[in-house]
């Protein structure tokens, strides 16, 4: 199964346990996301990517240009472990990261939580590649993709259990929209998926075939 198709049945079975209000405020602010035009203006194939260094899980510092000193660079930013969809999507690649290592890349995935939240899903999931924390968003803003939740949708959130008030350092309403990129060793962008959409994701399969590209 794709992961796409995979995210899709969680969100139809997850719609019939959403009362009708929330799913309202929900829809509500993924159209105004949409009609934004983030998503177009974000970076995109061609562009620099911005050089970053981030802490990783356990703490030690993660910079793009140590790790596009030993190939192409598989960089995907996800809204945090709270969020099913990203951990959907994060457990699809670490099925799919033996293939992409194959391939010489090095896969990181990058959040505004802080390490210890990092922490405890990569080991939950058994994750294979760095989990980096970009408190505050300061990277994802330089990529294009960092925006602050509706107030009503936030108050959501919170009325759900989610705190990110305490995961995310303070930086209660600001995310990053879910993107994926390939970045060559040139320190190009090779490859881009960015979607307001945080129920779809980029497929491994596809990002496979960009690494492929590459050569």
């Amino acid at each position: 199964m794709s992961v796409n198709a995979e995210l899709r049945a969680f969100f139809d079975s997850r719609q019939q346990q959403i009362p009708a209000d929330i799913r309202a405020v929900m829809r509500r602010a993924a159209q105004e996301l949409a009609a934004s035009g983030q998503a177009q203006s974000a970076l995109a194939e061609g562009a620099q990517a911005p050089s970053f260094t981030l802490p990783s899980a356990t703490g030690r510092s993660v910079g793009l240009d140590e790790l596009l000193a030993d190939g192409p660079v598989v960089l995907t930013f996800y809204r945090g472990s709270w969020c099913p969809y990203c951990n959907i999507a994060l457990r699809s690649l670490q099925q799919h990261h033996d293939a992409l290592t194959a391939h010489g890349a090095r896969l990181v995935a990058v959040s505004p939580q802080v390490p210890d939240e990092s922490l405890s899903f990569a080991e939950k999931n058994e994750l294979a590649f760095d989990v980096l924390s970009d408190v505050g968003c300061d990277t994802a803003k330089q990529y294009g993709l960092a925006f602050d939740l509706p107030q009503d949708l936030a108050a959501v959130y919170e009325g759900l259990g989610i705190d990110l008030h305490r995961s995310n350092a303070g930086h209660a309403r600001t995310l990053p929209i879910p993107a994926t990129y390939v970045i060559g060793q040139d320190g190009l962008i090779r490859w881009a998926f960015v979607n307001t959409d945080y129920t779809s994701r980029a497929e491994p399969a596809d990002i496979l075939t960009a690494l492929d590209n590459l050569s």
